[in-house]
């Protein structure tokens, strides 16, 4: 068995006991305070090992609002479809009804009643894939609840006549009544 250095120098006579144990003492004292104050070490790869598992967290979330987005968006064309094709309202006649649909003149063919009941807001015009199909209003408000834009045409809500500002204009002035044209 090795001798240690202490022992070694305990039999040369360089060291007694006495002073032996009162270096060895000092030793466990420094490396006592030494390893109190020393600072905790930064390990590189643990801090890139985290930040790696946030990039991978942030990711993942991003993916899976993505993934529930799409998901809302299909089953809202679903909806839209499903709304369309029970509340079908079949074209037929012999009049053209235009309307623009993201610019662009279009037109259906539509009968006079259909086209009365576009005119006063009863019906709607709408889209569905490629088609233009008529609707009764109220299909077409839940329809444009989810998407606004396969409502192609709804008249508007007031009766607004193209002469209304200039009858309000002249309300003022009266007719007389023995006036002949």
């Amino acid at each position: 068995m090795a001798i240690s250095l202490q022992d070694q120098l305990k039999k040369s006579g360089l060291v007694d006991d006495k002073k032996a144990k009162q270096i060895s003492r000092e030793q466990r004292k420094e490396s006592k305070l030494a390893n109190k104050c020393k600072k905790p070490k930064i390990d590189q790869e643990k801090l890139a090992l985290e930040r790696a598992r946030a990039e991978k967290i942030a990711r993942d979330r991003q993916l899976n609002l993505e993934k529930t987005q799409k998901a809302q968006d299909i089953a809202i064309a679903a909806q839209i479809k499903q709304l369309i094709e029970s509340n079908l309202i079949p074209r037929d006649g012999d009049e053209k009804f235009h309307f623009t649909d993201a610019k662009v003149g279009k037109h259906i063919w539509v009968s006079e009643e259909q086209v009365d009941h576009l005119r006063r807001r009863m019906i709607a015009i709408v889209k569905l894939a490629d088609q233009y199909v008529l609707v009764p209003i109220n299909v077409s408000d839940k329809i444009a609840q989810r998407d606004a834009s396969a409502v192609i045409f709804q008249a508007d809500d007031s009766p607004a006549t193209e002469n209304s500002d200039d009858d309000d204009f002249y309300a003022a002035y009266k007719i007389p009544d023995d006036l002949e044209w």
